[in-house]
């Protein structure tokens, strides 16, 4: 398997995280027209780690795949201007559909192609941050019936094992998986690397295969309705006391907490 193991990763297109959210006015979702997006940043730590697996002449193609609109090209031609050898969009157009796809759709839409790509690893981001369902890797490794290693800070192959390193509430946990298997990428897996001018040019030349949901066969009828999407809560500013006697006072008569 070593040097020619086939990587599929994931690659979701999210507003970007230095953007301020806004609800739109009928406060059936949020604000997406005319707003910047780019590649999850959760994803973009798979697609590096990929990138990594394959200069340890570890792994061989390397292959992103994205879910969504026509947008959703751009997020892939980043993933091939970082080092991937093709893309597979699997092409969603309707806005209302693509709002109420919830991870077991997507689960199974990467269950489909693993079925046809047959890959020997598979790599997500843990989560996605416009979302922050955290489900979709372990759905899918369900659904496959393979090993899964969540929330990954370190990770190596070794013939058919994979050694994982994973954050844990407690700390951090050590454990080996077979391969196939699905991985989830944490934080601090690695630093993703930025692409270079000459590989961004390479990369609009690099091949996209865009899929039709219903060619894979996937059920995407919505399981979720929308029912209202709202600010959070102002928070209310704090105050500032001189002693810990005014602090005492202030908690048992005004907030009432003790």
């Amino acid at each position: 398997m070593a040097g020619s193991m086939k990587v599929l990763v994931g690659c979701k297109r999210v507003i970007d995280y230095a953007v301020k959210i806004r609800v739109r006015p009928d406060k059936m979702g949020v604000v997406t027209d005319g707003v910047k997006h780019s590649m999850n940043p959760f994803d973009e730590i798979a697609v590096e780690e990929a990138i990594r697996l394959r200069e340890k002449k570890i792994a061989g193609e390397l292959i992103a795949v994205s879910c969504g609109p026509k947008e959703c090209g751009e997020t892939l031609r980043t993933a091939l201007a970082m080092g991937f050898d093709r893309g597979i969009h699997v092409e969603i157009n309707d806005r209302q559909l693509y709002e109420t796809l919830t991870p077991l759709h997507i689960a199974k839409i990467f269950a489909k192609l693993v079925e046809k790509e047959k890959p020997g690893l598979v790599i997500l981001g843990k989560q996605a941050i416009d979302g922050d369902c955290n489900q979709t890797g372990q759905m899918l490794a369900g659904l496959l019936k393979w090993p899964q290693a969540s929330f990954t800070s370190k990770l190596s192959i070794d013939g058919d094992w994979a050694h994982i390193t994973r954050e844990v509430d407690g700390g951090l946990e050590n454990i080996k998986v077979a391969l196939p298997a699905v991985v989830t990428a944490d934080l601090r897996l690695n630093e993703p690397r930025y692409a270079t001018l000459p590989n961004i040019m390479k990369a609009k030349k690099k091949p996209v295969d865009k899929v039709d949901p219903e060619q894979l066969g996937v059920d995407l009828s919505p399981r979720i309705h929308i029912i209202k999407v709202e600010d959070p809560p102002v928070r209310e500013a704090g105050v500032k006391v001189d002693n810990v006697d005014e602090l005492i006072d202030r908690l048992k008569n005004e907030a009432g907490v003790i």
